[in-house]
């Protein structure tokens, strides 16, 4: 008999073979019904997986609603990749995973790549499919009798991911009814009756190249979301039509703040409107880091390969790193452009080695740490032509980047320094956020002390901060942290609950031993100093994409590139609206004159659309009488003010939030 442990301390002696369902069963019909999945020794199962020894079991029902979600979102994928097979035959299956939101799944198309056009008759016989409560039933299968099972079936795609699977892993499928089978660990649902056929919509189309390589064959990805009910999946769509009005492509392109276009993969054309956002927050960050302590430097877009290696950036990233031969290339018609004995070089994906190597011109005393060292650094990474998205995945960018070179007994300080400046920048533009603990990844440099011993300091840090509590989020990510460090993480949540990271700080010991950097001590002998790498917009380009979708585009004054128009309701006044906009101007306002011959409506139309946040209208009662009717962007009606209230308002309201 198995010795089953249920979470509330009592035991359970049931035969080999019992199930998770049958114990439910047997505690109750309610949570016999209740039950989907089960924890085993913390693992996440079938119901109707039988146990196999002693184990520590929980229950899990649609209250559980992480679990729940990814189990119904991945039944969801299963059921897809079914209903295309049944519409489609000879469209052959990759993988499909759940995502935040929902699901999708990666196919290989027999005749031509699908279309948003089919995804309604796939929807139906997905429907189809759920209805008629197929059990999804696990079978585990040897690597050769499977891999014949897809050759034969023409799975060419499912073929070759069985053929490398690691050596011993157990190879299961899940069966749809007794006519489907797909190749995957689990678990699943026990049946397709148990999803919600009203709580799934197929969203989009796009393509994809089979494992993310461009060298491989495009597939056609079919997306998804998918919830537990159709109350779930309607607030979900709402989320997302406002999220489109918010999109920052579309805004930016209303705004005229910038442009991408294929000349130039993942990199940013930014307008004039849109570089005005930039240098506001650059003179922003300027002035923080300046008052805490930091000295801002420039370092070289390209470094010797050599450099690279050192760092261990060439052997851990290099597939990331654009490089560039270090000779004259080859200016004849025939011959390679580059030879064989060319030396390389690299773009610098970060900054963090240039900055070691400013930290180790001349001699560095324990009197001089902290060393803050800050840098608007330009930084290039290859990312995937596929994975590029506007201004949140570029792929030349900019970091509000800077290191801390520090002794070890200084390191909770400044970390806790680091928390209370960005606590205070992310209030500044309307943020909540939480903060997250990124430990140690599989792969890594380091010894294990040296691990332990950093994210401990990182975790006393945060205590110190006062953020380690629920009100942040507190919560401690392992696996997830980089090759050289753990890293502390700030997850912003903007104005319609979506959630995105953005700063960070990493606790390194690795890069400072790697590339030979060290500080004279007290005692005369050498150490080697910390360093902690740290961001607090993350990229630039990010965040201003960040903060056109948190805003609408209805950026804060100090903010908006535009910050007051002056529109004329008659010729007449045009001499006044001149005068007008140069007080301001005098008065450090950033204001246009709209003269044109149009209508005050199709004015104040057009200025909205643009965002303007201040809409000064002037006619000749406004010129005769000194005054303006001020419109303000999103209230009702307007106020008749003189021009010099209307001046010292807005001069007021347009100073950046740490000048006022």
């Amino acid at each position: 008999m198995l010795k089953i442990t249920l979470p509330d301390g009592s035991v359970r002696e049931v035969a080999p073979g019992t199930t998770p369902a049958d114990i439910a069963a047997a505690i109750g019909p309610g949570l016999a019904k209740a039950a989907i999945a089960a924890r085993v020794d913390g693992e996440l199962r079938d119901i109707m997986r039988p146990l196999e020894a002693d184990a520590q079991l929980a229950l899990v029902t649609g209250k559980d609603e992480a679990d729940a979600l990814e189990l119904a979102r991945h039944d969801f994928a299963h059921v897809l990749a079914e209903a295309v097979q049944a519409l489609f035959p000879g469209t052959q299956i990759t993988f499909g995973p759940s995502t935040d939101d929902g699901f999708y799944y990666d196919f290989a198309p027999k005749d031509r790549p699908f279309t948003e056009e089919d995804l309604p008759a796939i929807e139906a016989k997905m429907r189809e499919i759920i209805a008629a409560d197929k059990p999804l039933r696990r079978e585990v299968w040897k690597r050769e009798d499977l891999i014949a099972r897809w050759q034969a079936e023409g799975e060419t795609f499912k073929a070759e991911w069985a053929a490398e699977l690691p050596e011993g892993e157990e190879l299961t499928v899940y069966w749809s009814g007794n006519e489907w089978l797909d190749m995957c660990r689990g678990p699943h649902l026990a049946s397709t009756g148990k999803l919600d056929p009203a709580a799934f919509r197929l969203t989009r189309v796009s393509g994809a190249y089979w494992r993310g390589d461009q060298k491989n064959a495009m597939l056609s990805r079919i997306y998804g979301t998918g919830w537990l009910n159709r109350k779930q999946l309607d607030a979900h769509l709402t989320r997302l039509e406002e999220a489109g009005k918010r999109d920052h492509r579309k805004l930016g392109a209303e705004m005229d703040l910038f442009h991408l276009q294929q000349e130039a993969h993942g990199s940013v054309f930014w307008h004039p409107k849109g570089y005005i956002v930039w240098r506001a927050l650059e003179a922003y960050m300027r002035r923080a880091i300046d008052d805490a302590g930091y000295r801002e430097v420039k370092t070289p877009q390209v470094m010797d390969a050599r450099q690279w290696e050192q760092s261990g950036h060439w052997g851990k990233y290099r597939e990331n790193m654009f490089v560039i031969p270090d000779e004259v290339p080859n200016v004849e018609d025939e011959g390679p452009l580059v030879s064989d004995a060319a030396d390389w070089m690299a773009l610098k994906p970060m900054n963090c080695p240039a900055h070691i190597l400013i930290f180790k011109q001349g001699i560095k005393s324990y009197r001089d740490l902290p060393l803050r060292l800050y840098e608007n650094g330009c930084c290039h990474r290859n990312e995937p032509h596929g994975a590029l998205h506007g201004l949140m995945r570029v792929r030349q960018f900019t970091q509000d980047d800077a290191h801390i070179f520090c002794r070890e007994d200084q390191i909770v300080e400044e970390v806790r320094a680091f928390c209370a400046l960005a606590d205070r920048i992310y209030k500044d533009f309307g943020f909540t956020y939480s903060i997250k603990l990124a430990l140690r990844p599989e792969k890594r440099f380091g010894t294990e002390e040296m691990w332990d011993k950093a994210e401990e300091e990182l975790r006393n840090a945060v205590a110190a901060a006062g953020l380690n509590t629920p009100e942040y989020g507190w919560e401690e990510l392992p696996g997830e942290g980089a090759f050289y460090a753990p890293k502390l993480e700030w997850h912003l949540t903007d104005a319609i609950g979506r959630t995105w990271q953005v700063g960070t700080i990493q606790s390194d010991r690795v890069l400072p031993e790697r590339l030979d950097a060290s500080y004279v001590g007290e005692d005369g002998e050498r150490h080697r100093p910390v360093m902690l790498h740290r961001a607090i917009f993350g990229s630039y380009e990010r965040f201003i994409g960040i903060l056109i979708e948190h805003y609408a585009g209805k950026f804060p004054l100090w903010l908006a590139p535009v910050q007051a128009v002056v529109a004329t309701i008659v010729s007449d006044a045009d001499d006044y609206a001149q005068t007008l906009v140069e007080k301001l101007r005098a008065a450090g306002i950033r204001a246009e004159t709209d003269v044109r011959n149009e209508k005050i409506n199709y004015k104040v139309r057009e200025h909205s659309l643009a965002k303007v946040p201040n809409l000064l209208v002037v006619g000749r009662r406004e010129a005769d009488e000194g005054t303006v009717a001020l419109r303000e962007l999103g209230k009702e009606g307007q106020s008749i003010l003189s021009v010099d209230d209307v001046i010292a308002r807005l001069a007021k309201e347009a100073l950046a939030p740490d000048m006022q």
